[in-house]
Order: structure tokens, then sequence, then C-alpha cells
């Protein structure tokens, strides 16, 4: 930051007090094109504000749909009519601003990521390894083979299936143990 005052220090013409106009117009363009590009968690919190206002008008909607009477015989106030038709033509005009907003910040989201490189999230969680230190696929630099992946997919299920069985013997044993418990409260 220094650099650029030090650099304009050096090129204020002594007579006007102001830098030469093509810089101007170099710092103008820097300035604005700062402005158009926003940092993407800026955007993903926007984003994020905005999912909170669709949901919040959409709950808005269906209560006035609720409150609603449809002219079905029943004797009803055109002018009540008339203010919640207002009302709901008014909250689907607005929803429909924010869902555009909302596609508007997925499209730059999106635009802003475009060159990174895609990260599972499997591979953001460190993990113990059996001797109890962590170990990070991401920090090492390198990613496991797809070999190792589906091997440790293979494992987790088969945890899995021997968890369900366990679960259903410890099931049988508790009913068995029930049964038991009701023939002795039975005799006695």
């Amino acid at each position: 930051m220094q650099s650029t005052q030090t650099n304009y220090r050096h090129t204020v013409s002594p007579f006007s007090g102001q830098p030469p106009p093509q810089q101007q117009q170099q710092q103008q363009q820097q300035q604005a094109q700062a402005a158009r590009d926003v940092n993407t968690a800026s955007l993903c919190r926007i984003g994020q504000e905005t999912v909170q206002d669709i949901v919040l008008r959409t709950m808005e909607i269906f209560q006035l749909l609720r409150n609603m009477q449809l002219p079905n015989g029943v004797t009803y106030h055109p002018n009540t009519h008339q203010d919640r038709l207002g009302k709901l033509q008014e909250h689907l005009r607005t929803l429909s601003v924010l869902f555009r907003k909302l596609r508007l910040v997925y499209d730059k989201c999106s635009e802003n990521c475009a060159g990174l490189d895609p990260i599972l999230p499997e591979q953001l969680i460190p993990f113990m390894d059996d001797d109890g230190t962590k170990h990070d696929d991401h920090s090492a630099g390198q990613n496991r083979p797809a070999a190792e992946d589906r091997r440790e997919i293979q494992e987790v299920n088969k945890l899995k299936q021997k968890n369900q069985q366990l679960k259903q013997i410890m099931d049988q044993l508790r009913n068995l143990i029930w049964e038991i418990n009701s023939m002795l409260a039975v005799r006695s």
C-alpha cells in the first residue's frame, strides 16, 4: 500500500498538486474494478440472507393464503379480500425479485470459483490414524488413490453391518429377558 503512495508522490505534477489525468483514469478504473469484484465469502453471506428472506416471505404468503376465505357462498367483505389479494401479489413480486437476486449471487459465486480445483468435503476433514496422530491428506499435498477410498468405504459398510447385527442381538436378548421376567412375575 505504501509503495503506491510513494509512486503517487513522485508522479504529482508540481504545478497542479494532482496526478496526471492518465493516472487518475487508471486509479478510477481500478477502484471501479474493486467495487465490482466482491469477496466470495461476502456473496455467500448475502446469498444466505436472501434465502432467509425468501423463506420469511414464503411463510408470510402461506399465512395470507390460510387467512383468505374462499368465495363459497359465505359472506365476506370485498375490501378485506382485495386488501389481502394486494398483499399477496406484493409478496409474490418481492419473492420474484429475491429469487432473481439469489440467482445473480449464485452466478457470481460460480464465476469466482470456476478456476478453483474442486475439493471433496471428505478431504477437508482430518482423520485420526491408529496411533492417535492426526493425518490430513490436503496438507500432505497427496490424494489417496481411489482403491484406498473404496477399501475404507467397504470397511465402514462392514462395520455398519456388524453394528446392525449387534443391535438385532441386543433386541433379541432384551425381548428374551422381558419374557423371562414376565413369566416369573406370573408365577409369583
